[in-house]
């Protein structure tokens, strides 16, 4: 898996400001123009004191929808924009390094290059490095580079995976 820093970007850290402000965290924001129109994606994560909570609900969507478009009609100006905000769902693919920094305090599973298998705990940390991840069998140290794909998930799919050899075979196919 790769960490891709963030570079500075002007829309992103203009939105980022306002998702913040509504107690969010902007994981994702991707902007492409299509025919004329100014497509963004969203995606938050709900802040709860530093750890991240999965319950971002339609109605939290809908709050930074409404707090962003103002500042993406004052970046795209006379353009028209359709704007989608989701939240990265209880089994996101976590797509870049960068992102495990938001998930915190949250449940995940990384597929391991260097030894072909899963790995499973709460996300305790993560830096520009690596993550560590307290599981079944105490704290393990990832590198990027040893992770292969890894996703959020729930706790019962992670006492599954520790426990369930067939579980750990079917995930890899």
């Amino acid at each position: 898996m790769r960490y891709t820093p963030r570079v500075a970007d002007k829309v992103f850290d203009s939105i980022e400001a306002v998702v913040k402000g509504l107690a969010m965290s902007l994981v994702e924001l991707s902007v492409s123009q299509r025919k004329g129109c100014v497509q963004v994606r969203a995606v938050i994560y709900r802040d709860a004191g530093g750890v991240a909570s999965p319950d971002v609900g339609i109605n939290d969507c809908a709050g930074v929808h409404r707090a962003i478009l103002p500042r993406l009609e004052l970046a795209f100006p006379g353009q028209d924009i359709y704007v989608e905000v989701s939240s990265p769902g209880i089994e996101r693919r976590i797509k870049d390094g960068a992102e495990f920094v938001h998930y915190i305090g949250r449940p995940v599973t990384c597929y391991r290059t260097d030894i072909s298998g899963w790995t499973s705990g709460v996300l305790i940390g993560a830096d520009d490095n690596h993550i560590v991840i307290k599981g079944k069998n105490g704290m393990t140290s990832l590198s990027y580079d040893t992770i292969a794909k890894a996703k959020l998930t729930c706790l019962a799919e992670i006492s599954e995976v520790a426990q369930s050899p067939r579980r750990n075979k079917e995930a890899a196919l």
